[in-house]
């Protein structure tokens, strides 16, 4: 078999816009300071068009609480951020620990957006309602197996439905996954029921790979390592920052960017990987 050529040195230079004329759902990204809101601008500043999943009694019911402006304040500071001035950004509600509620999102989202979803980003957790081993209950680990694996597992099958119905081999379907670093040194014995859900998703990265090669969808799943989400402050958060090479917390634009990488064409190659976004973080 010949060697493909090599590129021609026009296809070398990066497009300004790589994403103009796709279409993502961003999940979980409801408040300002979080992962979400970073990616869903990474991608709309790179041509997308997108729907922005939000919960906000879920914030509300957290210390740090929902986005004071909303989620239209959300919406408009991505569209702030759009390179594209024809690219659209929908947002709307969804309470993903409702097993019905995954392929409702994908069917809604899919709509809005024009009848095509290219982009899934399963950004979405459970915070809280978690605890040790002699802590956790019963109630405690079917919370977060359903809002951080269940969920996630529905929403890429309703994704692979809408992609197969497509003509074969679309090009630009994505998927990525979000883990904690539950498998790395130390774990998460505090979380134990939060590690579980989000563990079940860094082992089953490489088999949604698998079963969703046949449609040229990429399957990853990012660790974004302790970002700075406004949910902790003071002695411990400095201490925590000490633990980084450069004395920082990461930001939510720093997986930001390496998810919106992942779902260009750049990154075609790329699947069914962890990936630790972490900046060297020291357990």
């Amino acid at each position: 078999m010949p060697r493909l050529p090599h590129p021609d040195p026009a296809a070398l230079r990066r497009d300004p816009l790589p994403l103009k004329g796709r279409t993502a759902l961003v999940t979980g990204a409801s408040r300002r300071g979080g992962i979400g809101y970073a990616v869903a601008r990474r991608l709309a500043a790179l041509g997308a068009s997108l729907y922005l999943h939000h919960h906000v009694p879920h914030d509300d019911s957290q210390p740090w609480g929902a986005d004071p402006e909303g989620p239209e304040a959300v919406a408009a500071g991505v569209r702030d951020a759009r390179a594209d001035p024809s690219a659209q950004v929908f947002h709307g509600p969804g309470d993903l620990s409702d097993a019905a509620a995954p392929a409702e999102l994908i069917a809604t989202a899919t709509r809005a957006l024009g009848g095509r979803l290219d982009i899934l980003v399963a950004n979405h957790a459970l915070s809280g309602s978690d605890g040790e081993l002699l802590e956790i209950d019963a109630a405690m680990l079917d919370a977060h197996w359903a809002v951080d694996t269940r969920s996630v597992v529905l929403l890429v099958q309703a994704f692979a439905r809408q992609r197969a119905a497509l003509p074969a081999r679309t090009p630009g379907g994505r998927v990525v996954m979000m883990t904690s670093g539950q498998d790395l040194s130390g774990g998460m014995p505090g979380e134990l029921a939060y590690a579980l859900a989000k563990g079940a998703l860094a082992s089953v990265t490489r088999s949604l790979s698998a079963a969703l090669a046949e449609l040229a969808v990429t399957v990853n799943t990012v660790n974004p390592g302790p970002v700075d989400t406004d949910y902790l402050e003071g002695d411990a958060y400095r201490s925590i920052a000490g633990m980084f090479p450069a004395g920082r917390w990461g930001m939510p634009d720093d997986p930001a960017r390496l998810i919106a990488w992942l779902v260009t064409d750049e990154a075609e190659w790329i699947t069914g990987q962890v990936i630790d976004s972490e900046g060297g973080f020291r357990r």
